[in-house]
């Protein structure tokens, strides 16, 4: 799958100016991983899919993200959706049957959770979104932001809160269902090609079978080690960045220098530095990739996981900008993609695990544990 992978990263790189139209996105790009076999990567092997777990997740998400930062951020969120469910297999049975055929014949899925004005469900939040039980069904009514690659799903996962309770719920909405509508309102600049426009539900009428979790799970919610698929966007995004000023730094000969800028040891040394940077960034990532497959306690590996989406994140940051440093005032021409990957790189800072909240969660409990002592 990587070597596949890596045949398509030029056709992906011809093709990302195009995302920064209006309301763009990689459709060409993620129809060419569905043909691959991309999307169903993580899908257990039951369902027709490949069976994959984290490790070759993060590989293929960086990868991919050497070509096209909004493509690999896109269909992360599908193919991590579709690996914590082969490690939890938590949708009802029903439900789990119907989605999962739709996937293994090239359905693209993903989760509209977070709502404008109510708050990161990651803090907890309860939706505003509700769900009215009928006679067939249920009703869904409400707004999600940040719907990635809103205009090419097929289905998406809305969660709701069960009228008249405080039980939110899980539901599948077919993205062609009466009510269904996308609000065109992303206009970011940094990972502008995922489309994460507003998903608008009006009255949509679903049957009981859709409802792929019902919020009633018994026990602490295990890590959700999918997410390593963003820091592995990013630092794929860091890498070409740094090929790119490789290659500027190989050819660019000033005419008062008769050379190219690369022949000068301080430009080397620059280079060296922003590949120790890559290298130890990948190896915390991949590391953790791997704890995570070898532990028998999954939870043990939670503090790294959360660890290692802060500092990977904030490596490719790094490596951006430092490598636009080597290019010079020309990695700012909009025909540069390096100010391409600036725009998208710093995009990691605003994905969860949220920095503030690692690091709080870890001061906490270095400070409660001293307290115990």
């Amino acid at each position: 799958m990587l070597a596949e992978l890596n045949r398509l990263i030029p056709s992906f790189k011809k093709r990302e100016h195009l995302l920064d139209e209006p309301n763009a996105y990689p459709k060409e790009n993620i129809n060419e991983l569905i043909h691959t076999g991309y999307s169903k990567l993580t899908l257990p092997e039951e369902f027709g899919g490949q069976g994959k777990g984290l490790y070759e997740l993060v590989l293929g998400q960086e990868a991919i993200a050497k070509g096209s930062g909004a493509t690999a951020l896109s269909i992360g969120w599908h193919t991590g959706t579709l690996l914590e469910f082969s490690e939890r297999r938590h949708w009802k049975k029903e439900a789990a049957d119907f989605i999962l055929e739709k996937i293994s014949n090239g359905a693209i899925v993903n989760t509209a959770a977070t709502e404008k004005g109510a708050g990161s469900p990651a803090r907890g939040a309860l939706p505003k979104t509700t769900a009215v039980k009928t006679a067939d069904g249920f009703e869904i009514t409400g707004e999600k932001s940040y719907t990635s690659l809103a205009p090419m799903l097929d289905y998406i996962f809305v969660t709701a809160v069960i009228e008249g309770t405080e039980q939110v719920a899980t539901f599948i909405i077919p993205a062609d269902a009466t009510g269904v509508s996308i609000r065109e309102s992303w206009d970011s600049i940094g990972m502008h090609g995922t489309a994460s426009h507003d998903l608008v539900l009006e009255k949509v009428e679903v049957p009981d079978m859709y409802m792929l979790k019902d919020g009633k799970e018994a026990g602490a919610k295990p890590p959700m080690s999918w997410l390593l698929h963003i820091p592995a966007c990013y630092i794929g995004i860091a890498a070409a960045a740094l090929e790119d000023a490789s290659a500027f730094a190989s050819s660019y000969e000033p005419a008062s220098l008769g050379e190219p800028i690369g022949s000068l040891p301080n430009i080397q040394e620059k280079l060296g530095d922003l590949q120790v940077k890559l290298l130890s960034a990948r190896q915390v990532m991949y590391h953790t990739a791997e704890a995570y497959e070898r532990a028998d306690n999954k939870e043990d590996v939670r503090a790294l996981l959360s660890s290692s989406k802060v500092h990977v994140t904030n490596a490719a940051i790094d490596i951006v900008e430092k490598a636009m440093r080597i290019v010079g005032p020309q990695s700012m021409s909009a025909k540069s993609p390096m100010q391409r990957y600036y725009r998208d790189v710093r995009m990691g800072l605003h994905n969860p695990p949220m920095e503030d909240m690692v690091k709080g969660q870890f001061g906490k409990q270095m400070v409660d544990e001293r307290m115990q002592d």
